[in-house]
């Protein structure tokens, strides 16, 4: 009898031993894919964009990606209902149509990620890859001023000071840019530094309110986070048509839809389709600390990636403001310590809101992903797929 029970005691203490590795392996996994997709998008980006030759329309480029997210979010919905055409098309009818005062509230913010996405090619074909990399974690900045204001929040002492750093090391690289604004800018006299900038400020004003009321509007829903991506998705494709009308109609009635895309085009607009899909589903493996830490690294790959294809030029002021945003980014991802919050009230409802976000997210992944491996990450906040 004893010995029967050390057996079995043995036998799930390796099962816990191997279930704990293959947590760590899908961590690290998880680690490579948020840094891989968090800077081949704006290599890529800025790659094409600077390419000799015919450019392609970047407006038909967001309503293709939005094309090919509401077809891929369609294509899970249909495989959540065992592929069953009548019953999804049943459930999509009364989730869109008859709900339709449900589905107008994601017009709000449908219309600023289309305005985010084409800002997003304004800004990265006037600024060097690196550049637009570390400014546009003011989006960090800016999403954590709406959670205070639109959900009351709290932010502990450390990430109010990450906060005042991650401004400040923007800042210095953009008194250091400014400095070398010719240089950074030589090597084509269309690209315009300051159009660049003033777009990738408004792209992160703009993140950070649509995100907080996107993840306002997922806590009062009991919507999958696949039909909100639908619905986003078809305000998403209407207003990115209008958009690509009025600033490129006549010249895509001329050249046609699909006018300048290559290859790499093709991948460009894959990965911003995407991209955002496989990180919603990574993410459940990715705590906040290492979704930071992906952030962080992911700003040294584009630095590094940067100097090789476009001979960016890395001085001891870039450095040093990269340096803070790198650090700044770090700290603001750390959990708050117990206690640390001014506001107990509000720190205790922002604890039960994000394992309520965490519990809505499992549930959701649980079809797609081995149920071998129990997420233990506790993501903060609610999904949203827009880059």
């Amino acid at each position: 009898m004893a010995a029967g029970k050390h057996s079995q005691a043995g036998e799930e203490k390796a099962a816990s031993r191997g279930q704990s590795d293959a947590n760590r392996k899908l961590k690290y996994i998880s680690l490579a894919v948020l840094v891989v997709q968090n800077a081949s998008l704006i290599l890529s980006i800025r790659y094409v964009r600077t390419l000799p030759g015919d450019r392609f329309f970047t407006t038909s480029a967001v309503v293709m990606a939005e094309i090919l997210k509401v077809v891929t979010c369609l294509l899970i919905i249909l495989l959540q209902k065992k592929f069953s055409v009548k019953e999804t098309a049943s459930f999509l009818l009364d989730s869109i149509v008859f709900q339709y005062k449900d589905t107008l509230k994601l017009a709000v913010p449908s219309l600023i990620y289309t305005l985010q996405n084409n800002l997003q090619y304004v800004a990265i074909s006037n600024l060097p890859a690196a550049t637009f990399q570390v400014t546009y974690q003011l989006k960090i900045l800016t999403t954590a001023l709406f959670s205070v204001m639109m959900l009351r929040k709290s932010l502990s002492r450390v990430q109010w000071i990450s906060l005042l750093l991650l401004f400040g090391g923007v800042a210095i690289v953009q008194v250091q840019q400014e400095g070398n604004k010719e240089a950074s800018v030589s090597d084509s006299s269309s690209q315009n530094y300051t159009v660049g900038l003033v777009a990738v400020v408004i792209s992160c004003m703009s993140s950070g309110f649509a995100g907080v009321y996107f993840e306002k509007i997922l806590k009062g829903s009991s919507a999958s986070v696949w039909l909100r991506n639908v619905q986003l998705g078809l305000f998403g494709m209407a207003l990115g048509m209008l958009g690509m009308w009025w600033n490129d109609g006549a010249a895509i009635a001329e050249h046609g839809f699909l006018f300048g895309y290559t290859g790499m085009v093709w991948c460009v607009i894959f990965n911003q389709a995407f991209g955002g899909l496989l990180v919603a589903v990574v993410v459940k493996y990715a705590d906040n600390i290492l979704k930071g830490f992906a952030t962080s690294f992911s700003i040294i790959v584009s630095t590094v990636t940067s100097i090789y294809l476009f001979g960016f030029h890395v001085d001891l002021m870039f450095t040093a403001g990269a340096g803070l945003v790198i650090g700044a980014v770090y700290m603001y991802s750390l959990p708050k310590a117990a206690g640390g919050s001014s506001s107990p009230g509000a720190s205790s409802s922002s604890v039960s809101s994000a394992t309520a976000a965490g519990a809505e997210r499992g549930a959701e992944m649980e079809a797609f992903l081995p149920k071998a491996q129990g997420g233990d990450a506790s993501p903060s906040s609610a999904v949203h797929i827009t880059d």
